[in-house]
C-alpha cells in the first residue's frame, strides 16, 4: 500500500471515541486491518474511524483488480472511500451507506461512464474512513474532497470567505466594520453574509449616513480631541469629542441593529416620526438630519433589488449547464433583505447532470459557512433529505431543502436561473475570446503551441524602500488570482532602487522553490493532458509556466536569463520582456525574446491589447502589495518590537496609558497594575524601552 494521507492535508487527527463505541463499524475478527481513531476534523461535530485494510497481497495490482482485492475486507458500514493512483495522489473521494457495497460495484469493472472507468484504471490503493452514520460520511466527504481536491470530484473554484458588516460590543461606542474570516472572540454583531466586498463598503457608506456610526480605530476614537472629517460631512455623531452623549449614541446603534435585523419599516416609522416632531417645532435643521437619514436607508434597499416578502433568510441555488461547462448562481437573503449573489463556476465532468453537480457543491459550500434555515434549489439533488439533516446537525438548528413549484419563491429561483444562464453565457465568451488570444500570443513569439500558464512579474517601490516583487498568472480563463504572490524584498545588499538585484531576488526564489518542491520533474506539457485533467486552480495549474513576462527592457532580461542559467533552467521557461515605448507611450512597447531582436507589434494588435493587460494587473499587484506594506510600517505600533506582548496585553496596555509613549515611561510597577501583566513582563517592556534608550 501506497504512504497513508490520511493524517497528512486531511484535518484528520488523533483522539475521539474507540472503536468499540461505534457499532456500525462491524470489523469481523479475521480481517486484517488498520484500526486508528481519530478526529474528522476541527469544523466536523463527530469523531471517526480511519480504517485501512491491509493491502500487502495486492502489491502490484492496479484498477479493478486491487479493488476486488480490497473490497474483501471491508465492513459494511458507512463511512469515506479514497482512490488513491500510484503515485498517492488521491483521485476520488466519495462515501456510502455500506462501504463494502459501494466499492464492489467498482470491482465489478462494468461502468457507466468513461470517467469513472478511467479513474478505476488509475487506482492503486485505497483508503477508507468509517463513520457512524451515512450524515457523518456525507459531511466528512465534503470535508475532504475541499482539502484534497481529488481530480475527479465535482470542485468549487471559487472559495473565498464571504464579508459581514460587524458592529462591535467591546467599547463604549460601538463601531461598524466590514468583517471577513473567523468571528471574533470578542463578541459582537455580525450580518450578512454579503456576497461581495464592494455590497459591504457600500451598506456600509449608507448606514453611516444613516446612523451617524464610527468605523474608526479604537486607538484612533481614544486619540481625538476634536471631531474628524466623517463628522462635519456628517457621516458619524462624534462620539470620540462627546459631540453626541452616551445614551443618544446608544440609541443610534440600536437604531442600526434593528434595520440589519429586519425590523427596517420600524426604523423609518421612528425617524419619520422624529423628522415631523421637528418640524412642528420649527427645528429645521434637525428636521434636515431626520430627512437625509431617511433618504441613506432608502438608498440601501434601493441597491438591494429584489426584497421579498416571504423570505425572512434563504440561500437560493440555481444551476445552468451549457457548453460542457455549468454555472450556479447564489442568492443571499437575510432578514428579508437582499444582501447580493454571486455566480460560481465548478469543475465537473460534462456527463453529470445538474442536479449531481449541485448536490456535491452544496455539501462542500457549506463546510466552512453558516447554513441559513431555508435553502432554495431549481433542481432537486441526489439525498436531498439526507443533506438537510447533515446541514442541520452542523448548524445547530433545522435546516430546509425545498425546490418551490409556485409563489414568490418560485419566481425568485427563476431569477436566479435566468442569472446563472447569463452568467455562464459570459464566461463561455469571455473562454473563447481567452483561448483566440493565447494562439495568437503563441503565433507572435513563436510558441509551439498556445500557453497554459503565464506568469507576470513587476515590482515596486518608493527610492528602494518597502521594496516589493509581484508575480500575477493568467491562463485559459483568464487571471487566476488564488495564485497571486508577492515578494518582500530581502536582501540587503541591493542598492535602493536597484530594479535588476530585485528582480533577479524574486525570480531565484520563485524558481529555487519549484526547483526544490518539484525536482527535475519536467513541465506538465498543456497538449499532453487528459481532456480530464483539473486545469484550473492552485494544485490544477502545471507547476512551471509556459511563460514569463518581465515588466522591463534588455537590462531586466539579462538578469532574469542570467538567473536562469545559474539554475540551469534557461530551456525550460520561456522569458519575455515588455518594455515601454518611446516617451512611454502605450502602444508602442517593444519585445524582448531569446533569439530575436527586439520588435513591436502594430498598435491595434489584439495581443498587444492582451499583453498590456498583463502587464497592468501585475503593475496594480505590485503597487497594492507595497503600499500595504507601508501602511502598515507606517501604523505600526512600538509595543509590536516586543516579544511576548501580544494584541491581548498591547491592548491592555493601551487603554490603561493611552499611547505607547506614555508606556514607555510608566515604571514597573504602574506596569504591573495592568490586568494581565505580570512582573517578568512588565520587566520586559520597562527593559525594552530603556534598554533602547
Amino acid at each position: 500500500m501506497s504512504p497513508r494521507h490520511s493524517d497528512t492535508g486531511t484535518g484528520l487527527r488523533k483522539g475521539g471515541k474507540a472503536a468499540e463505541d461505534m457499532p456500525d463499524a462491524e470489523l469481523d475478527d479475521d480481517e486484517a486491518a488498520e484500526e486508528i481513531v481519530v478526529s474528522a476534523g476541527p469544523d466536523l461535530p463527530f469523531t471517526a474511524i480511519d480504517w485501512t485494510a491491509h493491502a500487502g497481497d495486492a502489491d502490484g495490482m492496479v484498477g479493478a483488480e486491487v479493488i476486488q482485492t480490497l473490497v474483501k475486507r471491508l465492513p459494511n458500514a458507512p463511512g469515506v472511500y479514497r482512490m488513491m493512483n500510484a503515485a498517492g495522489d488521491v483521485l476520488y473521494v466519495g462515501k456510502a451507506r455500506s462501504l463494502k457495497k459501494r466499492v464492489t460495484n467498482y470491482a465489478q469493472g462494468r461502468f457507466h461512464t468513461n470517467r469513472i472507468g478511467k479513474m478505476v484504471r488509475e487506482t492503486a490503493t485505497m483508503e477508507f474512513v468509517v463513520t457512524r452514520t451515512e450524515i457523518e460520511a456525507l459531511l466528512l466527504e465534503a470535508n475532504l474532497i475541499k482539502r484534497l481536491r481529488p481530480r475527479f470530484n465535482v470542485l468549487m473554484r471559487d472559495d473565498k470567505s464571504f464579508p459581514y458588516i460587524m458592529l462591535t460590543s467591546d467599547h463604549t461606542a460601538p463601531g461598524i466594520y466590514k468583517h471577513r474570516g473567523a468571528r471574533s472572540r470578542k463578541g459582537g454583531d455580525y450580518f450578512g453574509p454579503f456576497a461581495s466586498a464592494q455590497a459591504v463598503g457600500r451598506t456600509i457608506n449608507s448606514l453611516q449616513r444613516a446612523f451617524l456610526l464610527r468605523s474608526c480605530t479604537d486607538s484612533f476614537f481614544d486619540n481625538r480631541t476634536r471631531p474628524c472629517l466623517l463628522f462635519q460631512i456628517k457621516r458619524c455623531a462624534a462620539p470620540c469629542t462627546g459631540e453626541i452623549s452616551r445614551e443618544g449614541y446608544d440609541e443610534l446603534v440600536q437604531e442600526a441593529k434593528d434595520f440589519l435585523s429586519g425590523r427596517s419599516q420600524k426604523v423609518k416609522t421612528e425617524i419619520s416620526g422624529q423628522m415631523q416632531q421637528a418640524a412642528e417645532d420649527l427645528d429645521f435643521e434637525r428636521a434636515a438630519v431626520y430627512r437625509d437619514r431617511l433618504a441613506a436607508l432608502s438608498h440601501v434597499q434601493s441597491h438591494q433589488g429584489i426584497n421579498p416578502q416571504t423570505i425572512d433568510e434563504a440561500d437560493v441555488f440555481a444551476i445552468h449547464q451549457e457548453g460542457g461547462q455549468t454555472g450556479i448562481q447564489v442568492f443571499f437573503f437575510r432578514t428579508g433583505q437582499n444582501w447580493g449573489n454571486r455566480a460560481y463556476f465548478p469543475k465537473a465532468d460534462p456527463s453529470l447532470e445538474a442536479a449531481e453537480v449541485l448536490g456535491s457543491f452544496l455539501a462542500q459550500f457549506y463546510d466552512d459557512k453558516p447554513s441559513p434555515r431555508a435553502i432554495l434549489l431549481s433542481h432537486a439533488v441526489e439525498e436531498q433529505q439526507l443533506l438537510a439533516e447533515a446541514l442541520s446537525t452542523r448548524a445547530g438548528h433545522k435546516v430546509a431543502i425545498s425546490v418551490p413549484q409556485r409563489g414568490e419563491k418560485k419566481d425568485i429561483v427563476d431569477h436566479a436561473v435566468q442569472n446563472a444562464r447569463e452568467a455562464l453565457g459570459r464566461r463561455l465568451a469571455e473562454t473563447s475570446t481567452q483561448a483566440r488570444l493565447l494562439e495568437g500570443f503563441a503565433q507572435t513569439f513563436g510558441l509551439d503551441k498556445p500557453p497554459v500558464r503565464i506568469e507576470v512579474y513587476d515590482n515596486s517601490h518608493i527610492m528602494g524602500t518597502n521594496a516589493v516583487g509581484g508575480m500575477v498568472v493568467a491562463g485559459p480563463e483568464g487571471f487566476v488570482k488564488n495564485q497571486y504572490r508577492k515578494f518582500n524584498i530581502r536582501s540587503t545588499d541591493i542598492t535602493p532602487g536597484d530594479d535588476f538585484g530585485m528582480m533577479r531576488e524574486v525570480m531565484t526564489r520563485r524558481f529555487s522553490r519549484l526547483l526544490k518542491e518539484h525536482g527535475g520533474d519536467q513541465p506538465v506539457e498543456a497538449a499532453a493532458m487528459d481532456q480530464d485533467a483539473d486545469i484550473e486552480d492552485a494544485g490544477a495549474f502545471p507547476a512551471w509556466p509556459d511563460v514569463i513576462l518581465i515588466d522591463g527592457g534588455q537590462g531586466q532580461m539579462t538578469a532574469v536569463r542570467a538567473m536562469l542559467a545559474e539554475l540551469g533552467i534557461e530551456d525550460r521557461v520561456i522569458a519575455i520582456g515588455v518594455a515601454k515605448g518611446q516617451d512611454r507611450e502605450a502602444g508602442r512597447e517593444r519585445f524582448f525574446v531569446r533569439g530575436k531582436d527586439s520588435f513591436s507589434l502594430p498598435v491595434r494588435d489584439p495581443v498587444l491589447y492582451f499583453v498590456q493587460r498583463l502587464r497592468d494587473e501585475a503593475h496594480r499587484f505590485a503597487i497594492g502589495s507595497h503600499r500595504a506594506r507601508r501602511k502598515k510600517e507606517m501604523v505600526k505600533n512600538p509595543l509590536d518590537e516586543i516579544g511576548g506582548i501580544g494584541p491581548s496585553r498591547k491592548r491592555a496596555l493601551l487603554l490603561a496609558f493611552g499611547t505607547a509613549k506614555a508606556v514607555s515611561r510608566a515604571a514597573v510597577d504602574d506596569l504591573m497594575a495592568v490586568e494581565g501583566i505580570s512582573e517578568s513582563i512588565a520587566r520586559l517592556v520597562y527593559n525594552h524601552f530603556h534598554d533602547n534608550g
